[in-house]
């Protein structure tokens, strides 16, 4: 399970995400959301207002040392709308990235897009339907078709509520002129994302954002409170239509007072409803339904998929090209253990929560998977014995000789007894490298037996930590009963050092 941290720069907001993720679910660890206006003077005069620069550069600050703590192994932060049009970002983006340690990206309306449609799919799968997915932000709206969940088609339009509400409303409350010009002016542009959906059916339409959890939070008369509440909740098209007729003839304070929508929001939610309800117009459509998932939560499925910040627990390419050199020396099999390494990492990965140990350890197991036999070339007979002493007695470059002795001792546990206290070999290490090879050992011994055949059977292995077990889950279209019956050996010697019992299933 892998820490990552997302910042989203928007033209309304900065939000930041903090969470943890495994297959199964996205544990949250830290979020915040501050309302900035980076926009406000970008939409209208084409310039981030020096006000606005401090106070986006505090919040960041503020949240920087909130995911530092979390040991995050990835960060990634966007800027949006408003840094897209801004002639003046450069300063903005230099002060940004080097608070944040990391560099602001400027993203494109269609990379927002793309990780809009992540992070809905990630946190709400719809495998096999067809979606609209539609995100309602400070200074441009996305339009996303999903089919049997690929991104089909994206557009990006200059429909975003802060942006409108200064170029289009000018009184509180708005008058009628006003009011028709926007409407127009949505109309207008979103008129070719509508004929490009055509009219083949819609399953159903997501939106995403603020904007949209406002809307969903009046209608359903959820307080700004329990906004979390709101996720997946729907609003129908009367309602909608209801909802934009009642805020377009209140003034700001008026709006202030609907449940769900608060002062900040109540400023700029008359031209995000207009958009909404043009959209649920225009595509006859009967409803529409939150999600509360969007681009932080797509930034970090992304760099969970892109396994962002693992390379720390893998060998860099001169370790890489080392330990097969020596491999080679010693006439192993090149496919088998580099299948061996994989699922090493694999495991490595997939049980962090369990064993905890700095990422830098998944390099001394992966050294381990490519030399744990190299013993065979001296004698058959206690060949991990004899793989111990050759890697222990090598050079092995880019590793430090108490690393080279803990990926000996790996190799010499690979088989047979664990370790123990009265084995001379497991003596001389300090106790951080004896914790190192009791947690790692299993998991050595689970990556070998699923190449047991040494056919590469097993193309991935996911692990799932359940509440008081571990299963492993193979993955392959071949008979892989062998090695889910090696593995399932070595699952005592798991439950030896993880306390926790192993089941091994294949998934077809």
């Amino acid at each position: 399970m892998s820490r990552y941290a997302a910042i989203d720069i928007g033209s309304n907001s900065i939000r930041m995400l903090a969470a943890e993720l495994n297959p199964q679910s996205m544990q949250v660890l830290a979020a915040e959301r501050q309302v900035v206006r980076l926009g406000k003077t970008v939409f209208r005069e084409g310039r981030l207002a020096a006000s606005e620069i401090e106070l986006a550069c505090q919040v960041l600050t503020r949240m920087a040392e909130q995911y530092r703590k979390l040991d995050v192994i990835g960060v990634r932060a966007v800027g949006t709308a408003a840094l897209r049009d801004a002639s003046n970002r450069d300063e903005f983006l230099a002060r940004a990235s080097a608070i944040l340690g990391h560099p602001v990206e400027v993203i494109s309306g269609l990379e927002e897009a793309r990780l809009i449609h992540l992070g809905v799919q990630n946190m709400w799968p719809h495998p096999k339907q067809r979606v609209l997915m539609m995100d309602v932000g400070g200074g441009s709206a996305e339009l996303i078709l999903s089919e049997g969940g690929r991104l089909v088609e994206a557009f990006s339009k200059p429909l975003g509520a802060l942006r409108l509400t200064e170029v289009f409303l000018k009184s509180d409350p708005p008058n009628m002129r006003e009011l028709a010009r926007m409407q127009k002016y949505i109309q207008e542009r979103i008129a070719g994302p509508v004929a490009r959906l055509g009219t083949a059916r819609l399953d159903r339409m997501i939106a995403t954002s603020a904007t949209a959890a406002a809307t969903v939070c009046a209608v359903n008369h959820v307080r700004r409170s329990r906004r979390d509440r709101a996720d997946r909740l729907q609003a129908t098209g009367p309602q909608l239509r209801q909802l934009f007729r009642d805020v377009s003839s209140r003034d700001s304070a008026g709006r202030a007072k609907i449940t769900g929508i608060g002062p900040r929001r109540a400023e700029i939610i008359v031209a995000g409803v207009a958009v909404l309800n043009e959209v649920v117009l225009e595509l006859r459509l009967n409803r529409l339904y939150y999600s509360v998932a969007g681009v932080r939560e797509g930034i970090i499925a992304d760099l969970s998929h892109r396994q962002v910040g693992m390379e720390q627990a893998r060998l860099d390419a001169d370790e890489r090209r080392a330990v097969r050199a020596l491999g080679r020396h010693y006439g192993v099999s090149a496919l088998h253990v580099r299948k061996v390494a994989d699922l090493a990492g694999m495991l490595f990965q997939g049980l962090r929560t369990l064993h905890r140990l700095p990422l830098a350890k998944g390099r001394l197991l992966e050294a381990a998977a490519y030399l744990y036999n190299i013993g065979h070339f001296v004698n058959e007979s206690r060949h991990h014995r004899h793989s111990y002493y050759l890697v222990a007695n090598s050079d092995l470059p880019g590793f430090e000789d108490r690393e080279r002795m803990v990926i000996a001792t790996l190799c010499r546990y690979h088989r047979k007894s664990m370790p123990q206290a009265t084995h001379e070999t497991f003596q001389v290490l300090n106790p951080e490298d004896r914790n190192t090879v009791v947690l790692l050992t299993p998991l050595l011994r689970l990556a070998v037996a699923l190449d047991q055949s040494q056919e590469q059977r097993v193309e991935r292995v996911e692990a799932a930590v359940l509440e008081n077990s571990v299963e492993l889950r193979l993955f392959s279209d071949r008979d892989v009963d062998i090695e889910q019956w090696q593995a399932e050996q070595a699952a005592v010697v798991f439950r030896e050092s993880y306390g926790l019992p192993l089941t091994v299933r294949v998934k077809r």
